[in-house]
């Protein structure tokens, strides 16, 4: 797959609902996207959504060889389920030179296992949704969140009942409570850089990185 000036390429090993809305998102942002599967039904379902796919048992280290890995911005494994395949994949991916690999993972010991065969980021996504959709069902402040690491999240949330009508100084958000706010919704109305001054409003929607010990006391009902 040749190069196009200023977009960036992709590569997605394993076509499954999650490989194939990873593959599908990043196509419809512009990025080109060859997209890997042994299922011929699999690669049929993407041959008009993706820029390239091909049937191929990626498992095959020649096979992969084939493909320029090296070429590619990112390198997608996504068969969570199969650990021997993914591993494998992983690991042949980063001996053919691939830049980045990141692998969906089944379990923990299934990601440490990938971290160790040398995957750069490891996706966790059925636990992560899983987190989520409970923090939707049980939290009076968090809207919603996602994991940037192990260690932060970025979240929206609502303001608590006595952050109401407080600027964000007189709250001490970052440095009192460790909370960085990158932006404030209103309805239609999005402030994207919000100022110290700024005050809050019951209906509003705080975008915030915070460290997840703090997104933690968050959640909490009202």
């Amino acid at each position: 797959m040749g190069r196009s000036k200023g977009k960036k390429q992709f590569i997605v090993v394993g076509l499954g609902r999650f490989g194939s809305a990873i593959a599908e998102t990043l196509c419809k942002d512009g990025s080109e996207v060859l997209g890997v599967d042994r299922r011929m039904d699999l690669v049929e379902d993407m041959r008009d959504v993706l820029t390239h796919v091909v049937q191929m048992d990626a498992m095959d280290r020649d096979a992969l060889a084939t493909l320029g890995v090296q070429d590619f911005d990112v390198a997608f494994v996504t068969m969570g389920s199969d650990i021997r395949a993914s591993g494998t994949i992983v690991l042949q991916l980063k001996e053919l030179g691939a830049k980045r690999v990141i692998a969906k993972a089944h379990d923990e010991f299934h990601g440490r296992m990938l971290e160790k065969l040398g995957a750069d980021q490891v996706l966790f996504p059925e636990r992560d949704m899983g987190r989520r959709v409970a923090h939707n069902l049980v939290s009076g402040n968090i809207i919603d969140f996602l994991d940037l690491n192990s260690e932060y999240s970025i979240a929206e949330i609502r303001p608590k009942p006595e952050w109401v009508g407080r600027s964000l100084v007189e709250l001490s958000m970052r440095s009192a409570m460790g909370i960085n706010v990158v932006a404030i919704r209103n309805g239609d109305s999005l402030n994207a850089m919000p100022m110290p001054e700024d005050r809050l409003r019951e209906d509003d929607v705080l975008l915030v990185v915070v460290k997840d010990k703090t997104l933690e006391k968050l959640d909490r009902r009202r």
